[in-house]
Parts: C-alpha cells; structure tokens; sequence
C-alpha cells in the first residue's frame, strides 16, 4: 500500500513537472511567433507550476513590456531578482529597461548598475546606463559607458551612430568651455572698464573739489567797519 501510495505521488510530481514544462515549451512558442498576448497566459502558468523557474519570469516580464503593461513586467522581474542565480545580471538588466520605458531614469540607472556589477562584460547594459546617464546630462559619464561598450562591441550595428554622438557630446563641450572662457574675459573687461570709469570720476571730484577754494567767501573771517553807529 505504501509503495503503491509512493508511486502515485512520484507520479503526480512527476505530472506536474512535466505540464510546467508543456506550459513554458507554449509560451516561448508563441512569444517566437510574437504573440505576447496568448504567451503571457502560459508563462503565468508555468510560474504557478514551477515558482523557480527563473526563465518562465522573464519571457513574461519582457511579454508584459511588449503589452506595454510596464508596471506588471517591473513586479515580475522583482519577484525573482533575489533567487535568479546566474540569470540574476540578465534580470536586473531587463528591469532596469522596464524603468527606462516608465521614464524612471534613476532607477534604471541603478538596475543597468547593478547589472553591470555581476558582469563587467555585459555589454547591453554599459549601452542601457550610458542612454539613461544621457537623459539626465550627464554626458561625460554617458560618454564614458559609450566608449566601454563599443570596446565591448567593436562590431556594433550602433558604432557610427554613437561615434557621432560622443563626437558631438565632445564639440558642444569644447564650445561651452569656450564660451565660458569668452564671457569671463568680457566680464572682466567690463569691470575693469567700469573700475576705470569710476577712478576717472573720481578724480575730477577731487579736483573741481580742490579749485574750490580760491572761490571761497572768507566767511570765516571778521569784516572791518570804520565809523560810529548811530541809533535813530
């Protein structure tokens, strides 16, 4: 009773391994045939069957980002990021492109981080990090994941499009700096000119100050009268 009691139950696990799989094998064939819709359904199944299998997470978080249900695909990637194993960079990748798309460049940036942190040499989040540090200006660090990830990616369908963005970041740079060097130098002619002024005023004030006093009344001084007062 007991063996057969011990079959049975093998055999249902075994069942339900088995439908988990089916589930997932549907998923991934209909997320091939771009039909996230329908693939979403049976990922959402495979999870619930098999709570650890760390790809079924991510075909339907990247299923919910093409249904634009962004908030939805954040949630999934986060159940697992702390139990992804070996997939944990992909996960925190795939996060933090879920972020970049709900426009939370900050948090996306943390997630490329992240990503970036378990390998150094994964190359589509240097490119993610640089797009997000570009969106808030700072450009010299975009500039910089740029270059890792073309160093990364020498054969890049994107090389000549970032080149030229590096390039760009690198003139409007040099402009501003010399602009910034321009109106300091106008600002310091400027005050210097205005200094002048003023000295030039200055000292006419002294002198029509100083030529003033041969005009001076003598008023401090007693005027002399000759002759008797006479009171009427």
């Amino acid at each position: 009773m007991k063996k057969c009691f011990r079959a049975a139950f093998l055999l249902l696990l075994a069942s339900a391994w088995c439908y988990g799989q089916d589930s997932f094998a549907a998923g991934e064939d209909l997320f091939m045939q771009n039909r996230p819709r329908e693939a979403a359904v049976f990922f959402e199944n495979a999870i619930s069957e098999d709570p650890t299998h760390v790809m079924s997470y991510l075909y339907l978080g990247i299923s919910y980002e093409q249904l634009n249900r962004i908030d939805e695909a954040i949630t999934v990637y986060q159940q697992v990021l702390g139990r992804a194993g070996d997939m944990t960079a992909t996960v925190a990748k795939n996060m933090a492109n879920a972020y970049f798309k709900k426009g939370s460049v900050a948090d996306a940036e943390a997630m490329y981080t992240r990503a970036i942190d378990i390998d150094r040499t994964f190359a589509s989040a240097w490119l993610g990090r640089a797009n997000s540090r570009l969106q808030r200006r700072a450009l010299w660090e975009a500039v910089a994941d740029y270059e890792m990830y073309i160093q990364l990616e020498p054969r890049s369908s994107q090389r000549e499009t970032i080149e030229r963005l590096i390039n760009y970041i690198r003139a409007e740079a040099a402009e501003a700096e010399r602009m910034r060097i321009v109106a300091e130098e106008m600002a310091r002619a400027d005050a210097e000119r205005r200094q002048r002024l003023l000295d030039e005023i200055s000292a006419s004030l002294q002198g029509a100050a100083d030529g003033s006093q041969g005009l001076s009344a003598g008023a401090e001084d007693v005027i002399g009268y000759e002759g008797e007062f006479e009171l009427e």
